[in-house]
């Protein structure tokens, strides 16, 4: 896949399911984890966390949606259960993207709505675990932007292979002395 992502949560209050969220992130290859105006106890959160994501990717604390700060060209999801959200199944995600996910039983403060470039929801009835919607987001992340072999029309496997890389023609560059203007001799000592 091609770009990276980040996820975290805002205002989460149990250190289990940040953990979980932090763990699956971890698998499924995130830049980065964060959290915004949580205090997330590592020591709780390691019992869910078993592959201890903070000690292999970077992890970031936020105390607010205010003091978020993203890489440059980095586009702020928001997952929520919001009336004008888009449905996860119809959203083209960007390459370079942090989802921040609200909490347990709450949702995303209007400062951090107001910071995200676009919302999505899970097509659920309800909410689902705050670990288990990073989980779905996250999935459907890697089967979008990932590379995998086109689903077959009728159940089972893929039925044909993957096709290999093709790479363009290649790009020469000059050297940057070509195009360096000529000093002048009187200029140069000469």
């Amino acid at each position: 896949m091609r770009g990276y992502f980040g996820i975290g949560a805002e205002g989460i209050s149990k250190a289990m399911n940040v953990g979980s969220l932090f763990r699956t992130a971890h698998a499924f290859g995130a830049g980065f984890v964060f959290t915004v105006g949580a205090a997330y106890a590592q020591g709780e959160g390691a019992k869910a966390d078993t592959s201890d994501a903070p000690g292999h990717v970077p992890f970031y604390e936020f105390p607010d949606a205010a003091a978020m700060v993203l890489p440059r060209g980095c586009v702020l999801v928001g997952v929520e259960i919001v009336d004008d959200a888009i449905n996860l199944p119809s959203f083209r995600h960007p390459s370079q993207a942090a989802y921040i996910l609200g909490p347990e039983r709450g949702v995303l403060s209007p400062a951090m709505l107001e910071r995200c470039q676009f919302t999505v929801r899970i097509p659920t009835t309800f909410s689902v675990n705050v670990g288990i919607a990073g989980a779905i987001v996250m999935y459907d992340l890697i089967m979008t932007l990932g590379r995998f072999p086109r689903r077959p029309e009728r159940p089972g496997g893929p039925v044909e292979s993957l096709p290999g890389h093709v790479f363009g023609d290649p790009v020469i560059r000059a050297k940057a002395e070509k195009f360096r203007a000529p000093v002048p001799a009187s200029e140069n000592g000469e």
